[in-house]
């Protein structure tokens, strides 16, 4: 089990640190570190912070996803969903909810905002080649493969 590192910034003090919820959870919560209320208008978006930064072990990213709950029930998403942190980023952990819903939505503090999964990252080599094999889907787009 790989270790990152976390740096609590002053923001963040007295707010519960990431952590699984359960023995098979693949994600961890991420937790809203504003001092004040924010509220999401209908269509709007804001940066919440964490009030941490992270250092994460070397081949391996940070997909930070929504949470299914905020989603159904209030229709808070991420803008960037997943979005990624790199491994050798070292600024704050900070997550674009966007309000998807009908109403405005209030993000407190300590609020579970976001799910976050350490990946392994593989990195590929690009090679231009003059031209493609075959394949039985071709160049098709959306749509192509007959399925609605």
């Amino acid at each position: 089990m790989p270790d990152i590192r976390i740096q609590r910034l002053a923001h963040s003090h007295g707010l519960q640190l990431p952590a699984y919820a359960t023995a098979g959870a693949a994600a961890f919560d991420l937790v809203a570190a504003v001092d004040q209320p924010v509220e999401i208008q209908p269509g709007g978006r804001a940066l919440i912070p964490t009030g941490l930064r992270m250092a994460l072990p070397a081949g391996h990213e940070l997909q930070v996803r929504p949470r299914s709950g905020l989603a159904l029930n209030h229709g808070i998403t991420l803008a960037n969903a997943p979005g990624t942190i790199d491994e050798d980023y070292r600024g704050e952990i900070g997550v674009i909810l966007l309000n998807t819903g009908n109403t405005a939505f209030t993000v407190e503090r300590g609020m579970r905002i976001a799910q976050a999964v350490l990946a392994p990252v593989i990195r590929a080599t690009f090679v231009e080649a003059a031209d493609l094999d075959e394949t039985a889907r071709g160049g098709g787009g959306f749509g192509s493969t007959g399925q609605v």
